[in-house]
């Protein structure tokens, strides 16, 4: 028996792999039958060029669990390993020091691994003893029993054994129990393991048998050898994609297409992704494509290999130029994973336009599914924009679709305002603007439907694309104000009228929470409703956006404001012109009085401020400051009275409380009490 010291130059590398990779420390399973694979296709390739000259036989690499021993072993037929060859890769490690390797390499457990060679290491984060059995495929070579208890010291002895390849032998640890457990292994392995190129049997397959689950005779292949993206596009059928897909995605929906990737150059890429139906939420479409190195999976989250809005697909890439054991630092950095996501990128994107060009019918039809996607697409990468213009598409509210050429041309005449500004109407809900919609449609006036949760931004960076061109929702305003064709009629009241009206409708706006009105006033056509409500668009826009984002700074600012609305009152209306008739019919006998004392008070305090136009505030005296506070005192109780006058005669007047309630109505805005009191006064009208 040999024994000897493995070959760092520091005692701690065991207690330093356990800290710092326990975080990771699953991964020790794929690092064990990983070199199982490789040991078994190194013994293949030796028999393909004739170096070795024995029977392959069964190569399927075996794991298995005895919880009654505490052991987890993997084993394999592959070329196995001599004394010499465990005393090079076993017992030396290449470790250039403690304390460098722990500043260097503390935050990121998997670089550890993937710089060091420590892949066999991995197995002491979760074991208190580890063995190897191993017979060489070499002639006349003896097997080798070789074990370490987790400390530098090991013990290396020959020994018999059966067939040629590799056992390891797992002591489990105390705090590592779970990996005696069937299922957690059988997760694991159908995590990391699924599409080797070799066969993984973990057990023998179960099968239900006198109410309980009973081991046959067949092994229990846990993974796929052959996977899709590793065969040619031209061996593979509609189906088979299909299939694989179901593989990656047991639960999931059938996607809309796939893209099979296979590049050579100027790096190795082969890979299948999928576009999902894509849901409104984009966070739960993430980590859905898994990265792996020569069919080791790797990680789920590719965010640093693809750009953002591609993590939206699902699917598998392949690259041997990406390191099994990959650093989020390295991947930001290398030239590989950068050419690797640019190429991503224009094949997505390519495939894409080739979709719309074969068969654009099918490509609306799959519009709504892919929207989100390609928008996302289209917000954070200029170079994806460029190409998804030729196929990103706008659809209206009668179902039609147009690209942005297209569009243009439908609407860039006809909807032209007096300074040449293109106005796109859209509408982000049918039902609840179906009013705006029918009177822009009554114009001749077509209306996008945006109501997807991108739109808003979507809405914005078309708007820097498109020149002389702006988007309006339909019920920003009312339509020939959007669309202002030329100048707009005059409000003819006079100021009286107007604060009356002002008073009038104000006193009988149903309170709701965060929501402040003001009331404006249009002169339009007579049979446009007399009263409706509508919405800036700027600070309507920069709340739905602050909605989305979050976060602070000025988007924060727009979010926490009240929603803000304007009552218009269309004064050519016959209704509005007879409250008014009304209004001064009922009150003007009470307010003319308090309008001349009001009038006169106003006086004073004006001729009383112009005295002290250039005077400085010492030199105003007490009794004038006084003066001043007591005629706006007055004035302020004038306006008061005022108000209580054309506040009781709205309350009186049932029109003025259902003209407003049926312009809330319009606009999906009236509910709960208010919404039950309408009906019943809509009743008592009648």
């Amino acid at each position: 028996m040999a024994k000897g010291n493995i070959g760092v130059t520091s005692d701690n590398i065991f207690p330093v792999i356990k800290k710092f990779l326990y975080s990771d420390h699953e991964i020790f399973l794929r690092e064990l039958v990983s070199n199982a694979v490789d040991a078994t296709q190194k013994l293949k390739t030796l028999a393909a060029v004739g170096e070795f000259k024995g029977e392959l036989g069964d190569l399927t690499v075996r794991v298995n669990v005895d919880k009654t021993a505490g052991t987890l072993t993997i084993a394999d037929r592959g070329i196995g390993m001599t004394a010499q060859e465990i005393d090079k890769y076993i017992n030396q490690i290449a470790f250039s020091g403690a304390e460098e390797f722990l500043e260097k390499y503390k935050n990121d457990a998997q670089a550890i691994i993937g710089h060091f060679g420590l892949g066999f290491y991995s197995s002491f984060m979760v074991s208190k003893q580890v063995e190897i059995f191993t017979q060489s495929h070499k002639e006349d070579a003896v097997a080798q029993h070789w074990s370490c208890d987790g400390s530098p010291e090991f013990e290396l002895e020959d020994t018999i054994k059966a067939d040629r390849g590799t056992e390891i032998v797992l002591h489990i640890d105390d705090e590592n129990q779970d990996f005696l457990e069937e299922s957690r292994v059988q997760e694991l392995l159908s995590k990391y393991c699924k599409f080797l190129p070799i066969e993984i049997a973990f057990g023998k397959k179960k099968e239900w048998k006198d109410g309980k689950n009973v081991e046959t005779e067949n092994d229990n292949i846990i993974n796929n050898t052959n996977p899709a993206w590793t065969r040619k596009p031209a061996d593979l059928t509609d189906e088979d994609y299909s299939n694989f897909y179901r593989e990656l995605n047991p639960m999931g929906e059938d996607p809309l297409f796939h893209i099979h990737l296979n590049v050579d150059y100027p790096f190795n890429l082969t890979g299948i992704l999928y576009f999902p139906k894509i849901k409104n939420n984009i966070d739960m479409q993430r980590n859905k494509i898994q990265l792996y190195c020569n069919q080791v999976y790797v990680t789920d989250h590719v965010e640093n290999i693809v750009p953002e809005y591609l993590t939206l697909l699902h699917g598998v890439i392949d690259s041997p130029d990406i390191p099994l054991n990959v650093s989020r630092s390295y991947l930001q950095s290398d030239s590989n994973v950068k050419k690797i996501s640019s190429h991503i990128t224009k094949k997505v994107a390519d495939r894409l336009h080739e979709i719309f060009k074969a068969d654009r019918s099918q490509f609306e039809e799959k519009w709504d599914n892919l929207k989100l996607f390609i928008q996302y697409g289209m917000l954070s990468d200029e170079k994806f924009y460029e190409r998804g213009e030729k196929f990103a598409l706008l659809k209206n509210v009668d179902s039609k679709y147009f690209t942005f050429e297209e569009y243009k041309t439908l609407v860039g005449e006809n909807q032209k305002d007096k300074n040449g500004d293109v106005i796109y109407l859209y509408t982000n809900n049918v039902d609840e603007q179906y009013s705006y919609i029918e009177h822009a449609k009554d114009k001749g006036y077509d209306v996008l439907l945006m109501n997807g949760q991108l739109d808003v931004h979507v809405v914005s960076q078309l708007e820097q694309k498109f020149e002389k061109t702006r988007f309006v929702r339909v019920d920003s305003d009312v339509i020939d104000k959007i669309i202002q064709k030329d100048d707009t009629a005059k409000v003819t009241l006079t100021n009286d009228q107007r604060n009356a009206l002002v008073s009038v409708f104000e006193s009988q706006i149903p309170t709701i929470e965060k929501t402040n009105f003001i009331v404006t006033f249009e002169q339009l056509a007579p049979t446009t409703n007399p009263v409706f409500v509508t919405q800036n668009e700027f600070m309507r826009r920069m709340k739905e956006m602050s909605a989305l984002q979050g976060g602070g700074g000025m988007m924060s600012f727009y979010g926490e404001m009240p929603d803000s609305y304007n009552l218009v009152l269309n004064t050519a209306h016959p209704l509005v012109e007879k409250l008014l008739q009304d209004e001064e019919a009922a009150c003007g006998l009470s307010i003319a009085p308090i309008n001349t004392e009001l009038n006169e008070t106003e006086s004073k305090l004006n001729a009383l401020k112009a005295s002290h136009k250039d005077k400085k505030d010492e030199e105003i005296p007490t009794a004038e400051k006084a003066e001043l506070e007591d005629l706006q005192k007055k004035i302020d109780k004038f306006s008061d009275d005022k108000k209580a006058i054309l506040k009781s005669f709205a309350a009186d007047n049932k029109q003025v409380r259902q003209l407003i309630d049926l312009a809330l109505l319009a606009s999906n805005m009236l509910k709960g009490e208010a919404l039950a009191k309408f009906v019943k006064r809509s009743v008592e009208l009648l």
